[in-house]
């Protein structure tokens, strides 16, 4: 599958119409996603989308996801049945690593790259070299797939898995739902890697019998398998995590960070807005309002989960606690709209990104962290461990 967005989408397809290809030889394998400028903020966004239609409706591509017909695009995909364990997924978007998730090989491609692929049904990869991270133990209380990947991005860097595979097994897979592995393989691209990709398990193989719309293909490890390092990570010495501006991998415990004011909380994103992620924010504002002095703006990452989160009352507690929930889209997430920041501004969010001038003015100061860290820091104003609540 090749899937593009509004902001990858166009550029492509002026790559597509360079080469002097008429038809997309395998449209059925082309997903475009309306989420970055959606509902369009300005003029500019509002042509992205014109182009995105209108190359849907030339190209004859039934996978096309306009405003309010779908969401993020790494949630939605999935969601949709249209990928599954033993694919190969191209995105134009630098996060297609999430799709390692579902025993998927997802990976970022140049806009010419994935225009090629759409005129050719082929491409080429320099195989990468993996490390084995092998998951063991028990998740503490407020612990999630989040931590896990700021984890490792405090102790190997942004460049620590630089063009290789990220592997995950071991039996504490099994402490890691679907939409935790979401979140670990969505970070992957900030250390560097090609891909993250969990191996075959009884998770994976129940997610796909449920939403798989293809025959699937679990894939594991060979035996004697070589990997140029391996890594033992145990889920019972992981504490909440944050990561300080400016960089994903300025990683501390969420002890260390204390106290810290808090203008503006961020919560969802294509790999945090799960369902998953909107029980955990739920839990922690039920009964309780967002701080004065603070904002919090909570994005469910699809209509599916939207729909789910109403019918939960998720949606009912975010809103008696004080905070705006929004339509799907990554608006935020990049400081395109919908909650971009200003100057000297501090928020905390669960996105995957905090490099300076992402999320709006390059003076504002932005903090990573899981939901519960978030909605915590909603709550009390500043950052702090939600067990202390």
């Amino acid at each position: 599958l090749v899937l593009l967005n509004d902001i990858n989408g166009p550029v492509t397809f002026r790559h597509f119409a360079s080469m002097g290809v008429g038809e997309v030889v395998c449209p059925d394998k082309l997903a475009l996603v309306v989420d970055h400028f959606a509902p369009a903020p300005n003029a500019l966004g509002a042509q992205l989308s014109v182009e995105m239609r209108r190359f849907a409706e030339e190209k004859g591509i039934k996978h096309f996801f306009d405003l309010g017909k779908g969401g993020i695009e790494h949630t939605l995909i999935p969601e949709q049945g249209l990928i599954g364990p033993g694919d190969i997924v191209i995105g134009g978007d630098s996060h297609s690593t999430t799709f390692g998730a579902f025993n998927t090989f997802g990976t970022p491609m140049s806009w010419a790259g994935a225009a090629a692929i759409m005129a050719l049904d082929e491409t080429w990869f320099r195989v990468p070299e993996s490390i084995r991270y092998h998951v063991h133990g028990k998740k503490s209380p407020f612990v999630t797939g989040k931590d896990v990947i700021l984890k490792i991005l405090q102790d190997g860097g942004v460049a620590g898995a630089l063009y290789k595979s990220m592997e995950f097994g071991g039996p504490g897979l099994a402490e890691l739902n679907m939409d935790e592995r979401m979140a670990i393989c969505n970070m992957a691209v900030e250390a560097g890697a090609k891909t993250g990709i969990f191996e075959a398990d009884d998770i994976v193989r129940a997610w796909a019998d449920e939403h798989c719309k293809r025959p699937y293909t679990l894939v594991s490890a060979d035996a004697g398998a070589q990997y140029v390092s391996r890594v033992d990570l145990d889920l019972s010495a992981i504490r909440p995590m944050v990561a300080k501006p400016h960089s994903p991998d300025n990683v501390v415990a969420v002890d260390e960070v204390r106290h810290i004011h808090v203008d503006q909380v961020y919560m969802g994103n294509c790999a945090n807005g799960t369902i998953t992620d909107l029980r955990q924010i739920a839990q922690i504002l039920k009964g309780r309002k967002v701080a004065d002095g603070t904002r919090a703006i909570i994005v469910p990452a699809t209509q599916k989960i939207y729909r789910q989160a109403i019918a939960e009352g998720l949606v009912d507690v975010f809103i008696d606690a004080g905070a705006v929930v929004s339509t799907p889209t990554c608006g935020a997430c990049f400081g395109g709209h919908n909650g971009a920041l200003s100057d000297g501004e501090v928020a905390i969010s669960t996105v995957n990104r905090n490099f300076r001038g992402r999320a709006g003015h390059s003076g504002a100061q932005v903090y990573l962290s899981n939901s519960y860290v978030a909605a915590a820091a909603a709550v009390a104003g500043e950052i702090v461990d939600p067990a202390r609540l």
